[in-house]
């Protein structure tokens, strides 16, 4: 399994945001929980309408199988309401064009992904990026309180928090670039 980074850059997010929205409301409503919510790809893709239609999100993780209870943010509510117009409350919101009410599977999560990844010239991402691009934003956006994340997460440590978010490479790389050898 290859490691996968965060989409550190707001700007970049904010354009796949658009391109998606203009070309596939299904993927952009994928990518856009991902990115809003911090939920893992597999509990993406479980969601049906009547998960989403009040204040927060709350799914059962398949990972951990602990509850989980995820405000639904402003933009977030608002591009729910528009994409799920006249769904019925069962269906899937990620739903695959195969069969009757049927979720994609994370096969095809993984190729929209990377096709978006692609088409926006980025390395080392996956699905798992979503994920943890919401974690690097989070942070940066609660003025670095890496417990909050780190407890949304589920982490054991700090560490492990920063490291995944990809904040333990930033410091590296910044340690690095300002390295002269005697």
């Amino acid at each position: 399994m290859n490691y996968v980074h965060p989409i550190k850059d707001p700007e970049v997010v904010a354009d796949i945001k658009a391109f998606l929205k203009e070309n596939n409301k299904r993927n952009f409503m994928m990518f856009l929980l991902g990115v809003d919510t911090g939920l893992r790809i597999c509990d993406i893709l479980k969601l049906r309408v009547r998960d989403v239609v009040g204040s927060h999100i709350e799914v059962k993780e398949k990972k951990t199988g602990k509850n989980k209870r995820i405000l639904i943010t402003k933009e977030l509510r608002k591009e729910i309401k528009e994409y799920v117009s006249g769904m019925q409350q069962h269906e899937y919101l990620i739903r695959s064009r195969e069969g009757y009410n049927k979720p994609i599977g994370r096969n095809m999560a993984y190729k929209i992904i990377r096709e978006v990844a692609r088409e926006f010239s980025l390395q080392g991402i996956g699905c798992h990026s979503l994920r943890k691009t919401f974690g690097y934003t989070f942070y940066h956006l609660s003025d670095k309180d890496v417990g909050m994340l780190q407890q949304f997460f589920g982490h054991s440590s700090p560490k492990i928090t920063l490291r995944y978010i990809g904040i333990e490479q930033d410091s590296l790389d910044s340690l690095l670039k300002r390295y002269k050898s005697s």
